[in-house]
């Protein structure tokens, strides 16, 4: 007998971490097969909500915000590289990190219409395999008619302020719930698993909430 789950995953598409996360995780629901049905909800987290459109140099950002020196960023880079290998997604070379409200915008309609997981996949891979700005609302607009969606909708929706009153909202009500770091995975709004774990912690967390349930 298969248990449902409702699998929030608040995460930001420019989040090296958020993409380790989401494909571990999706490992996970595939090692458990029939028994957990998920259903799965992207919710929005900007990590520089201040970013201006054209991005920033990532070197410069990261010396900024955090104090790293650019090796400290280039040995970070080397293991976020070799997460991501180990669990076949591919981080490519990039050279900026961008503004992404837009695309939280888009995900927030693609959610509405049944395409979030496709839209999300196909984010952080234009981003992090492919190095294009997920701001860029000819990138958007592209990766939307990608994966079903209406591209001209998508254009309408970029070119207005759609969905933005709603992002908002869902990212105030999440720093509410005291969430400051992403990805954070909250299972049936209650069990949270915070960070880009590996597929066997998802995967013990999501057997054991499914023997309780």
């Amino acid at each position: 007998m298969n248990t449902r789950m409702k699998i929030d995953i608040v995460s930001d598409v420019v989040c090296p971490w958020c993409a380790i996360g989401f494909k571990a995780l999706e490992q996970a629901l595939a090692r458990v097969g029939d028994e957990v049905e998920a259903d799965l909800h992207f919710q929005p987290f900007e990590l520089n909500p201040q970013m201006p459109a054209g991005g920033q140099d990532i070197v410069e950002h990261l010396t900024e915000k955090y104090g790293s020196t650019p090796e400290q960023v280039e040995r970070n880079g080397a293991a976020i590289r070799a997460r991501g290998a180990a669990l076949g997604f591919t981080f490519g070379k990039r050279s900026r990190t961008y503004n992404t409200f837009d695309a939280h915008r888009l995900l927030h309609w693609a959610g509405l219409e049944g395409r979030q997981v496709a839209l999300k996949g196909a984010l952080l891979q234009a981003y992090f395999t492919d190095g294009e700005d997920p701001g860029s609302h000819e990138v958007l607009v592209r990766l939307a008619g990608e994966v079903g969606l209406d591209s001209h909708r998508a254009r309408e929706i970029l070119a207005s302020n759609t969905y933005a009153d709603e992002v908002r909202a869902r990212e105030r009500f999440y720093q509410e719930q005291g969430i400051q770091s992403v990805p954070a995975v909250i299972i049936n709004d209650r069990h949270l698993i915070s960070g880009g774990q590996p597929v066997e912690v998802f995967e013990q967390a999501l057997r054991q909430i499914a023997a309780s349930a």
